[in-house]
């Protein structure tokens, strides 16, 4: 009998539930066409609250601690008034232009346009903005929840327009 046996088996077992109850096992590799073909989901914390925008839940859970990736699919010509995020964010330009800049007044002279490919950050509580010309965009947006956004200018946020 082997006198290391039985605990190499326990030990295998609680990682292999250690894995499986942390996520670990959440694979997924999409292309961007079944990127876009996931369910929009309602505009929540870590969006923009327009509700033209498109939000696709990628990885994750923004409301909740951990890891998560949203795709927002933003129309043309689309304006994101100067807001922040608790959270450290960091986002890949799927498609499109996406016209991004730091600061608490959305000002295109501040903004950069960022082409299919680009990389940016969304420090936490660093403002920013961003908006669309006529090609509009795809942006993968990834951060560690819980998230949400607040808008500098109480006027700008969609949530006190809504009817």
């Amino acid at each position: 009998m082997n006198p290391v046996g039985p605990p190499r088996v326990i030990l295998v077992l609680v990682a292999v539930l250690l894995i499986g109850a942390s996520g670990q096992t959440d694979q997924r590799r999409l292309t961007p066409a079944e990127a876009l073909a996931l369910p929009v989901i309602p505009a929540g914390p870590g969006t923009s609250g327009l509700g033209a925008i498109e939000t696709r839940l990628l990885k994750g859970d923004p409301r909740a601690p951990g890891l998560y990736t949203i795709a927002i699919r933003v129309p043309p010509n689309t304006h994101i008034a100067a807001h922040t995020h608790r959270d450290d964010r960091t986002a890949v330009v799927a498609q499109g232009v996406w016209h991004f800049g730091y600061g608490s007044t959305a000002s295109p002279r501040d903004s950069r346009a960022l082409a299919a490919g680009s990389f940016y950050t969304e420090p936490a509580r660093d403002a920013h903005f961003a908006w669309t010309g006529k090609e509009g965009a795809t942006v993968y947006i990834t951060g560690l929840g819980p998230t949400d956004t607040r808008y500098l200018n109480m006027a700008d946020d969609p949530s006190h327009h809504r009817d």
